[in-house]
């Protein structure tokens, strides 16, 4: 086999893209109101029963730094949620989905962890730090945004990721030894999806478990 076909392969193996539906906090207008979907893109998929992330906890963080739960009201693939204040704010949340367990293989605790970001997607204040267990966050600046990736509010490195461009097109990365994605060109709405998984046992709510997987996600409007 040549070189340039021993490279592609290897890509393939390493990095690929999240497969399957995630919880998304998806702003709409100028972020006064925002639909939470669960799908594989930024788009409700009304063909998945949204009350799996019934149990979805959200929070927001105000421009003073200030945090309150949210409440949401169901629609068609989606839940409506009312964001009050003005300026840069964070929406965040843990869903809790339980243990499963796929054919014959271990069963493994399945955690999200859903945010986004309403103004200044690289500001301060839109890093939540210890309270996820994972999250994105995006740095930089048009042109050369950066997504990291956090665990507890560290660095992870060596990290599958899967970003949603602007123009719907994804692309799987692996973050750096820093915990840094490559960077991505234009502007517009990026999504981002971050998975971890961590070879632990235990038990959550009567049923055992030998591996845990978390997902982060991120949405997020970089401007020109």
């Amino acid at each position: 086999m040549s070189r340039m076909c021993v490279v592609p392969l290897f890509m393939m193996l390493t990095v690929s893209l999240a497969q399957g539906h995630f919880p998304f906090v998806v702003p709409e207008g100028k972020g006064e109101t925002a639909k939470v979907i669960f799908s594989d893109d930024l788009n409700p998929d009304t063909a998945v029963n949204i009350e799996k992330i019934a149990n979805t906890k959200l929070t927001l963080r105000d421009a003073a730094g200030k945090e309150s739960a949210l409440e949401w009201k169901k629609g068609e693939g989606f839940y409506a949620v009312n964001i009050p204040g003005a300026g840069n704010r964070v929406v965040y949340g843990v869903t809790d989905y339980g243990v499963l367990q796929k054919g014959d293989a271990k069963p493994f605790k399945l955690t999200y962890c859903p945010k986004a970001v309403i103004g200044n997607a690289t500001a301060k204040e839109a890093t939540v730090g210890e309270k996820l267990e994972l999250e994105v966050v995006a740095t930089g600046g048009p042109g050369k945004t950066k997504f990291l990736v956090l665990a507890a509010g560290k660095p992870v490195p060596e990290l599958e990721v899967t970003v949603i461009l602007p123009d719907s097109a994804k692309k799987a990365v692996k973050t750096d030894k820093e915990g840094f994605t490559p960077e991505f060109a234009g502007s517009g709405r990026f999504g981002v999806i971050a998975k971890r998984i961590d070879t632990k046992s235990g038990e959550h709510a009567g049923k055992k478990f030998g591996e845990v997987r978390t997902y982060a996600t991120l949405v997020c409007d970089i401007e020109k």
